[in-house]
């Protein structure tokens, strides 16, 4: 079988032309979501296939944020029923460990959370950190977020970042909560403050984040370890399951806040 021939020239205008396309889309959206975790990719899949124009931005090179390690680098991970129905939905294998208690494959649980929500209609963004918020007033309420490239990041240089418009923004960054944070820092009359996660009770922590998983000021949602993280309950280690049912509330408050906008 004999390959195209092709250019150099014509692979960077074929990546550049594709890639410009793109982000003229993504200028304005229905939701950005920081961090492509479990709670990330879990609520782009709902909100996706709700038909609101959804993206995920993810400062590493890889998705599923703290899904990869396992359990202390041990490739498993936990996630328990209800959330179970989740591992179905995307079609995750699982294997009962204990009533209401599934083990599950990280690598499987990663690829495919992303799956789903790229098939959903998702788009998912590698390399780019959500650095700041855009937001107008009367009334306040926040509506974008200011992207720059993680390797720019890294690399302290001085570059001007831009801004995705939205009309909402999910923060998914898990443990550090950066999306709330950053809005807590500079709009200190938004009442918002992160407090930081707690000591570890693992059923405990699956409880509250699930709770507590919703709209924190206008426009601005938590889902996943964020919601910890702002509200300063217990961690729970390599469960999963409340991260997955918090992502599906959120996603719900969501979807009920921007159809009642329409």
């Amino acid at each position: 079988m004999e390959m195209p021939r092709f250019s150099e020239a014509e692979i960077t205008r074929a990546i550049v032309d594709s890639a410009m396309r793109q982000w003229l889309e993504l200028a304005e959206v229905d939701v950005a979501i920081a961090g492509a975790g479990p709670a990330g990719l879990t609520a782009a899949i709902y909100l996706a296939e709700r038909g609101f124009k959804t993206v995920v931005f993810e400062r590493r090179l890889s998705f599923g944020g703290g899904i990869g390690g396992g359990g202390m680098l041990f490739p498993r991970v936990v996630v328990q029923s209800p959330a179970d129905e989740v591992l179905d939905k995307i079609g995750c294998r699982k294997e009962e460990s204990s009533k209401g208690l599934y083990v599950v494959n990280p690598a499987e649980f990663i690829s495919k959370l992303a799956s789903a929500a790229v098939d959903a209609g998702a788009t998912i963004l590698l390399g780019a950190t959500v650095i700041d918020v855009v937001f107008r007033k009367n009334p306040l309420r926040i509506c974008g977020v200011v992207l720059q490239w993680s390797a720019v990041e890294l690399a302290g240089l001085h570059v001007d970042p831009i801004a995705v418009c939205s009309k909402a923004v999910l923060d998914c960054t898990g443990h550090d909560a950066e999306v709330v944070a950053v809005a807590a820092r500079k709009l200190p009359e938004l009442g918002l403050k992160v407090v930081g996660e707690g000591a570890m009770f693992a059923w405990e922590g699956e409880r509250y984040v699930v709770e507590n998983a919703g709209r924190v000021c206008p426009g601005l949602y938590v889902a996943g370890m964020s919601v910890s993280s702002v509200h300063g309950t217990p961690r729970m280690g390599p469960i999963f399951g409340g991260m997955l049912l918090s992502a599906k509330r959120v996603a719900e408050a969501v979807a009920q806040d921007l159809s009642q906008a329409r």
